[in-house]
């Protein structure tokens, strides 16, 4: 991945640092409102981090000390992370091997009495069925926070992927389409529940820096509850809002050059790749795909010949259950995940990526892969 940043951005940045507000100020509330309208969603609440803005959203929703919270394995170790934040217990589940993603399918064998919420993970883009999981976890109460954080400017039944959510977190790490550098985003329609998790992301106080230094008379806040130094920076907001607008640009591009990958690698036998599910468009943030069973190459070989060619590929999405932060909590059936965490690998994509560069890369991938193989029953 290679950030799409340039001159406009540094412009940008340098504005913040001139006009002497460089914390949380008048561009981030900017910033909150071009994103959320970009979703066609009510609120957007700015803070440092999609792992920040799904922990603050599962203290939002009650989730603590004895619940269990199911999450995809198959993710960045944040969305189990999220969960232990809060006290609760993260249950792993299997993902679809189509989408790579959560669906009721895969989520009911693991539900017990205590379930109170579900981390609904868009992997690389390509969005969750959103409608399917909330007619498994409406019925029994249990809240669902989608982890877009991959997924901004993908869809889902043509709207903007967290347009349909209760609530969803967005990342703006440099991997990301649009990036600010760090920095997350909450969005939400709702109103009361924006205004709480903009006190909780900057220590529980009941008035903002903003409004405080507006007012021509002294302002002496009060600190409601427990709340975290979650603030996104005017800096990184003003980035934000030029990327913003490089949005339409940064996907049709992805979508072209992943086009020209899935058209290109189409004849290797048995290959998988990532493709927009029957419901949705996904924005291509990572183009991963799963070798063939019968590779004659593993991923890690596949990757060391990458390499050697000037090829930074990387090793497809981590199994959290795997890791040994979480080597503890039990013995976990997910057939799916490990096959795909230890058979997939992600090939470079980024907005300005070449097709000589793309070429390069299909043509070192199918002299590993593609085995010339005798014709049997042909005697010529």
């Amino acid at each position: 991945m290679r950030p799409w940043i340039g001159d406009e951005e540094a412009a940008a940045a340098a504005a913040a640092v001139a006009s002497g507000w460089v914390a949380q100020g008048p561009r981030v509330a900017e910033f909150e409102r071009a994103f959320a309208a970009s979703i066609g969603v009510g609120h957007g609440v700015a803070v440092s981090s999609c792992t920040a803005a799904l922990h603050l959203a599962l203290l939002a929703a009650g989730i603590g000390h004895g619940d269990e919270v199911v999450v995809p394995s198959l993710s960045f170790i944040a969305t189990a992370n999220a969960a232990r934040y809060v006290g609760a217990r993260p249950v792993f589940a299997d993902v679809d091997a189509v989408t790579l993603n959560l669906t009721p399918e895969t989520v009911e064998p693991v539900l017990t009495a205590r379930t109170r919420a579900v981390i609904l993970v868009d992997q690389c883009g390509v969005p969750a069925d959103l409608d399917a999981m909330r007619k498994l976890c409406d019925v029994r109460g249990i809240a669902i926070v989608e982890d877009a954080a991959c997924a901004v400017g993908a869809e889902y039944r043509g709207r903007p992927v967290g347009a349909s959510a209760d609530v969803a977190a967005f990342s703006f790490h440099p991997r990301k389409l649009l990036t600010t550098g760090e920095g997350g985003m909450i969005v939400t329609p709702d109103g009361e529940l924006a205004a709480r998790l903009r006190r909780l992301r900057e220590h529980g106080m009941d008035v903002s820096a903003v409004q405080r230094h507006a007012s021509r008379q002294p302002v002496i806040e009060r600190y409601l509850e427990t709340g975290y130094n979650y603030r996104m920076t005017d800096i990184q907001a003003a980035v934000g809002l030029v990327q913003l607008g490089k949005l339409p640009a940064l996907v049709a591009r992805r979508r072209e050059l992943a086009a020209r990958y899935q058209r290109l690698l189409a004849t290797i036998p048995g290959m998988r790749m990532i493709a927009d599910p029957e419901y949705g468009q996904t924005n291509f943030q990572s183009f991963w795909l799963l070798l063939p069973e019968d590779a004659p190459v593993g991923r890690d070989e596949l990757l060391r010949l990458l390499a050697a060619e000037g090829i930074s590929a990387r090793r497809g999405i981590m199994a959290a259950h795997s890791e040994p932060a979480y080597a503890h909590e039990g013995s976990w059936t997910l057939p799916v995940t490990e096959r795909v965490t230890a058979n997939s690998l992600i090939l470079p994509l980024f907005h300005d990526l070449s097709l000589a560069e793309q070429d390069l890369i299909v043509d070192v991938m199918k002299d590993a892969l593609v085995a010339a193989k005798p014709v049997i029953g042909d005697s010529r």
